[in-house]
């Protein structure tokens, strides 16, 4: 849900990835066999105490990757590709795509684009989990053609990621 995500996403770009979107990819996206499970507080290494604190509420939980599932025929796991005809099959509600300007967030209920939030947004801003109720930090893109994408639990691929909690 964004209400979890955004804060954990913002917070992990800004600290723990140093502002470095080339390597929040690389761990979020290329590190991974297939998905997530669950995004963690591992990811607030760096972040300092308070904010910490803010977001999680003193609670901590590790990130839990998908890289120990069984197939139906024994075959090894592969990604799951996330498109717009796919993704009503595979239970996400939300999809996160990390772009050199921010995270958007897509309502995997409703096709098309979502509103981006760009990554100098302040961690501890209180989102719901209805965009339509977010403080005015937030832009909308312009519909791009989408390729198919390596899901994560969402929608991760090139500069494009997702995970659930």
């Amino acid at each position: 849900m964004p209400s979890h995500h955004l804060p954990i996403l913002l917070a992990a770009y800004q600290y723990k990835f140093g502002r470095d979107i080339e390597a929040m990819c690389r761990h979020l996206i290329d590190a991974i066999a297939v998905g997530w499970a669950e995004l963690g507080t591992d990811l607030l290494d760096g972040v300092p105490p308070t904010l910490v604190v803010a977001l999680t509420g003193g609670e901590h939980w590790p990130s839990r990757t998908l890289d120990h599932l069984i197939t139906p025929d024994g075959s090894p796991s592969v990604r799951m590709t996330v498109t717009d005809t796919t993704v009503g099959d595979l239970g996400t509600p939300w999809g996160y795509v990390l772009h050199p300007r921010g995270i958007e967030v897509i309502s995997t209920a409703h096709a098309g684009t979502g509103p981006l939030v760009t990554w100098d947004t302040d961690p501890s801003t209180p989102f719901s989990d209805h965009p339509a109720h977010w403080p005015a930090i937030t832009t909308c893109r312009t519909p791009t053609t989408r390729t198919p994408l390596p899901a994560a639990g969402a929608a991760p691929t090139g500069p494009r990621t997702a995970a659930r909690r």
